[in-house]
């Protein structure tokens, strides 16, 4: 009856079920590796081992025993209590389960599983594996004619696209959200309207239409004006990349300088986290560079970072300790963390899987390989094919100004 997979599987469920974390379980004789490999299914546990664990719990050692309950209603309810650290990849194969499994389940508790599937897709960086869980999520919404959900899937769909660098499915995706939610005189939040539109203005500003970008831009922060609080910082933090790609660094600094004043780490940590990963890569690409702001912002963030960070925003965090180094001019530590951050290029976003190419390449000329000012042109006219235009220029000024060996 203690059989793996499914005492991980059921162990796993208790904890969630009890809004514990390992951490709550870990103690003398059970230490978080050895826990975290038991609900994996990576070992078998010991009758000491599920004895403890029991008493932790505070439940009957036979209730271990039962075989995990697989309903898609159970499952995505506790998942949705989950916070972004504790989904994994081991969620989202619980959840991934439960939706093939229970294919009589209810539409709406379907709809409700592909959206969190998308959430832990996006969350441990599995970019295609996200996309396809949103189409089927904007397919069931259209199933299930409800415009409603319609205009959330498309949304969703929007940022997801947006991030894997299809700027034109993204632009879709908002433009079709948008003109829905007129059509059936949806209520939409604010805050919604809002995040649609700075979707929209990063897909602009993706595809070289630098001025509507700006323009969408401007407005809303207009309408954020003298606001404080999370929107208000995700708009600074848009306007900030559109006068980046503007070439206008000092108007993209002081925005971004608006945006992390806007919110605190009481009020939003992840968002606090992400601001000043921004805020480092943005010293870096500065003309001159900030190096010694951009390491202070790094120095800053990396113990919440430690504690809280995604596997994502450690893969960023990773990178720009990378790209600062060699800026800096120490081409070994700069080599040593890129080896670290190749491991797990998929986590990060396709702009900076094109800078990290980019690192590679002069690493790589630093290094005498001949062969790595063609790759780099090479990678420009990739990017450049892809409707990148200002991503594209990054890296062909990158090629002008490096010298070979």
């Amino acid at each position: 009856m203690l059989e793996q997979p499914g005492f991980g599987r059921r162990l796993r469920q208790l904890r969630q079920q009890q809004g514990k974390s390992q951490a709550d379980l870990t103690g003398p004789g059970m230490s978080a590796t050895y826990l975290s490999r038991l609900e994996s299914g990576a070992r078998r546990p010991t009758d000491r081992a599920v004895g403890y664990l029991a008493e932790r719990l505070g439940v009957p050692v036979r209730t271990l025993a039962e075989q995990p309950e697989d309903s898609l209603a159970d499952v995505v309810a506790t998942i949705g209590s989950l916070s972004e650290r504790e989904l994994d990849a081991e969620t989202g194969r619980m959840l991934a389960d439960a939706l093939r499994t229970d294919p009589g389940a209810d539409l709406m508790n379907r709809w409700h599983g592909l959206a969190q599937l998308g959430r832990i897709h996006e969350v441990v960086g599995d970019a295609a594996a996200q996309r396809e869980a949103l189409t089927e999520l904007t397919e069931l919404a259209e199933e299930l004619g409800r415009p409603a959900l319609q205009v959330r899937a498309r949304i969703w769909m929007a940022r997801c696209a947006r991030d894997v660098g299809d700027p034109a499915a993204a632009r879709q995706a908002v433009r079709e959200a948008l003109a829905l939610s007129q059509e059936h005189h949806l209520r939409i939040s604010t805050s919604d309207q809002i995040r649609s539109k700075l979707v929209l203005v990063s897909a602009e500003a993706e595809l070289g239409d630098l001025a509507e970008a700006a323009r969408l831009s401007d407005e809303v922060c207009e309408v954020l004006e003298g606001t404080r609080g999370a929107l208000a910082a995700e708009a600074y933090w848009t306007a900030a990349t559109v006068s980046t790609r503007q070439g206008n660094h000092p108007r993209a600094y002081a925005r971004l300088m608006e945006a992390l004043d806007a919110v605190d780490s009481r009020e939003d940590l992840m968002l606090w986290i992400r601001l000043r990963l921004a805020a480092a890569s943005l010293s870096i690409q500065a003309m001159p560079a900030r190096l010694e702001e951009a390491q202070a912002f790094l120095e800053s963030v990396e113990p919440a970072l430690e504690l809280t960070g995604t596997p994502r925003n450690l893969q960023e965090l990773l990178f720009l300790k990378a790209k600062l180094a060699f800026h800096q001019g120490d081409v070994e530590r700069a080599t040593q963390l890129a080896a670290q951050v190749e491991a797990g290029v998929p986590l990060l976003s396709y702009r900076d899987q094109v800078r990290f190419e980019v690192l590679q390449g002069l690493i790589a000329l630093h290094g005498g390989d001949t062969d790595a000012r063609r790759r780099l042109t090479d990678l420009a006219a990739k990017v450049q094919s892809a409707s990148m235009p200002d991503l594209a220029a990054e890296v062909w000024r990158t090629v002008a100004e490096s010298s070979g060996p």
